[in-house]
């Protein structure tokens, strides 16, 4: 690394100065570490971006650095669990030394080059996160893909994104044979497996004898880094492009306001490792400020292990989505105590205040609110030191002039309902995606005026909050009313009877449309009297917003229709309702 850049990554990844806790000791610190009052975090703000940037050389291997001189604490890098009592734990000197092995075998036993785009589909298991790093340092394209893609979504990644290398495991190895003599490009396929498979090269096997001696590749801080398949709630899923700054810079910001973390932290986020926000959140966001990346590998979400999980480790900083909040403190019990964990956080989705207050009852913590997309790094947030106003998305970050615009790109005034837009001229600001892969169109299509259209509606108050309302094609109206569907999901949330909901707009004749609720019951009241829950619904969100937003049609249904990383396809019900399937 240069002089210039070593002073430019030590300024943006300097160890804040507060007391660092012992690794064992039970600790908690409620202030924030690293957030002062917003309006000077937001003046001072900056970030300077190289013209090369990697995050493996100028990140990782400074902060293995600072380990080897000791001047990072002993908290490992990496620590993963799972439930049959194995763990597993790197500082960031054994992960750059095993990421290095994994980059040889990338390149010279599969003879993949810088650009080359991979495809890998992993539970959490420590190979996933020693592939993101071995594809930062050969600078091949990473592609991840969660494990719950069927055939067609697999065939269809893989002819569109023309990637060369598959990495996946023994469940989903019969999936990619059963699509990969449709894929000619597709050359390498790397299997993490115990035993050998046909047709495969065993990952495990070829790390033994590996070299860990490696150059990182040389990248610009343009150049592509990794891919990522959005939800495809309206049509195909379309390729997200980040480059090496957009997430291995833009992510620091995540990771210092946000998460408020320190190289003495440790951090667990419960995201699928097919989703955007493990990029968030199990990556570059913690290992921007040196933190340690803690994994729990669990089949599925489990309410009490995640419990006890949180009262077992001295995890410090923990991040899941609302309804993982709402499934844990409806189950929770009187022994869970969380000795280490002082600051949490939750995004994918709006938060509902009930559960923000239920949890802080039990754990005597607040949950801070973030937003952001795929395409983005974080876009609002509240962050730790503000005041918390229940329901918002907080205020804009740092490194984003966000507003609140009209469809002609104007800005809107306070309490008005707009679309949520990031300024992008005449300075694109860093932590923006390139652009849709090969769909000049559709990139072209989020710019409004001097704005990145999120797709997302809102409106800012006085004091600069954000409240989101919906997406843009999700709003009902209804006799002269704008109804977003969160408000009425959110109050059915909190009827005993409901297990989840999805709210869209319904044809009818005298109002032009009106609000639909697909209700999915909780087991012990599925054999109650449909007609009776019915009118108890619609008397309880009348009570519980206004009396023009109730569902005045409701269906009970078995299950709710939902993308592969959970999100509910409000547009596949709303079609439904409107004919158009």
């Amino acid at each position: 690394m240069n002089i210039l850049l070593r002073i430019q990554c030590s300024q943006l990844l300097r160890i804040p100065k507060v007391s660092v806790r012992a690794f064992h000791k039970d600790y908690r610190v409620l202030a924030p570490q690293n957030f002062s009052d917003y309006e000077s975090v937001k003046r001072d703000f900056k970030i300077e971006v190289p013209e090369y940037f990697n995050f493996a050389k100028d990140v990782l291997d400074y902060w293995a650095n600072m380990e080897k001189i000791g001047k990072r604490p002993s908290n490992p890098a990496f620590w993963w669990v799972n439930d049959n009592g194995e763990e597993v734990r790197w500082n960031f000197q054994e992960l750059g030394s095993l990421s290095k092995k994994l980059a040889n075998v990338l390149t010279k036993s599969c003879g993949l080059e810088k650009g080359d785009r991979v495809i890998v589909i992993l539970p959490a298991i420590p190979e996933w996160w020693l592939t993101n790093v071995a594809c930062l340092r050969t600078g091949t394209v990473l592609i991840p893909g969660s494990t719950q893609l069927t055939e067609n979504d697999l065939l269809y990644r893989l002819q569109t994104s023309l990637a060369k290398c598959i990495i996946t495991n023994d469940i989903f190895a019969t999936t990619v044979d059963s699509v990969a003599q449709k894929c000619a490009i597709l050359t390498t396929k790397l299997i993490v497996s115990e035993k050998p498979k046909e047709g495969w090269i065993n990952l495990k096997e070829m790390m033994k004898h590996a070299s860990d001696d490696h150059s990182c590749v040389k990248t610009r801080h343009n150049e592509t880094m990794t891919i990522y398949f959005t939800s495809g709630t309206t049509g195909f899923p379309k390729m997200t492009e980040h480059t090496h700054s957009s997430y291995g810079l833009g992510l620091s910001i995540n990771g210092r306001y946000w998460l408020d973390l320190t190289p003495s932290d440790i951090m667990w986020n419960t995201s699928d490792t097919g989703w955007a926000k493990s990029a968030w959140s199990s990556v570059f966001s913690p290992w921007s400020l040196g933190a340690c990346v803690f994994v729990s590998c669990m089949p599925r979400f489990e309410p009490a292990s995640v419990l006890k999980t949180l009262s077992r480790f001295p995890i410090t900083v923990f991040c899941s989505p609302p309804t993982a909040y709402r499934m844990l403190v409806q189950n929770w019990e009187s022994s869970y105590k969380f000795r280490s964990l002082k600051h949490c956080v939750s995004a994918g989705e709006p938060m509902n205040p009930e559960v923000s207050e239920q949890w802080k009852n039990r754990t005597g913590l607040d949950i801070y609110e973030g937003y952001g997309q795929t395409e983005t790094v974080l876009i609002c947030g509240t962050f730790k030191g503000m005041k918390i106003k229940n329901g918002s998305m907080g205020k804009p970050s740092p490194a984003f002039d966000v507003k609140i615009i009209d469809e002609n790109g104007s800005i809107l005034p306070p309490k008005q309902e707009g679309t949520i837009g990031i300024r992008v001229r005449p300075n694109r600001p860093l932590g923006l995606f390139a652009g849709y892969v090969d769909e000049p169109f559709k990139t072209a299509s989020t710019v409004c005026g001097d704005f990145y259209v999120t797709g997302d509606r809102g409106y800012m108050d006085e004091d600069g909050y954000i409240w989101f309302i919906g997406r843009s094609d999700d709003v009902i109206l209804s006799s002269g009313y704008r109804i977003g569907p969160f408000e009425i999901e959110s109050a059915l949330a909190e009827h005993p009877a409901v297990l989840e909901s999805a709210v869209v707009s319904s044809p009818d004749q005298i109002r032009g449309e009106v609000v639909k609720a697909f209700v999915v019951l909780k087991p012990d009241y599925k054999s109650h009297d449909p007609e009776k829950i019915k009118n108890e619904l619609q008397e309880h969100v009348k009570r519980m917003t206004a009396p023009y937003k109730y569902p005045r049609k409701v269906q009970f249904v078995h299950e709710l229709p939902k993308t592969i990383s959970g999100k509910i396809k409000r547009n596949e019900l709303r079609k439904k309702e409107w004919g158009k399937v």
